[in-house]
């Protein structure tokens, strides 16, 4: 059974940085896509950044430049380094896994399979 754990997330004023990490129980996490999503109050859940099995980086026009996802397939942890945050990056953010190609991604939520609980970014202005 895939088990995904956010960390990371917390209170931080506008322009800061926060580094969020998601810890997969998979025993063949290289197989796996990533993705990170986030879900503001009242709104749906939109994409933020995904990462290939060969470790090639998507974003959502909003965050690129000021995010960063990686991986590190030996320790199962996909990243997302977040730097000048903005109070419209309050969100819950969530990681998802999903099986692809080498090279592809999603950024659909619906084509991920499994799911973290998410973890709590509240940026302050």
């Amino acid at each position: 059974q895939v088990q995904l754990i956010e960390s990371g997330g917390g209170l931080v004023q506008a322009g800061g940085s926060l580094r969020l990490s998601c810890a997969a129980s998979i025993r063949t996490f290289s197989s796996y896509a990533m993705g990170w999503f986030r879900q503001a109050p009242g709104k749906e859940r939109e994409f933020v950044a995904a990462i290939s099995r060969n470790s090639i980086p998507y974003y959502a026009d909003s965050v690129k430049g000021r995010f960063t996802i990686s991986r590190d397939n030996a320790k199962n942890t996909v990243y997302l380094q977040m730097n000048g945050l903005k109070p419209d990056d309050t969100a819950v953010y969530s990681c998802a896994a999903r099986i692809l190609p080498f090279w592809d991604t999603k950024n659909d939520p619906n084509d991920y399979n499994y799911w973290g609980q998410g973890t709590q970014v509240t940026v302050s202005s």
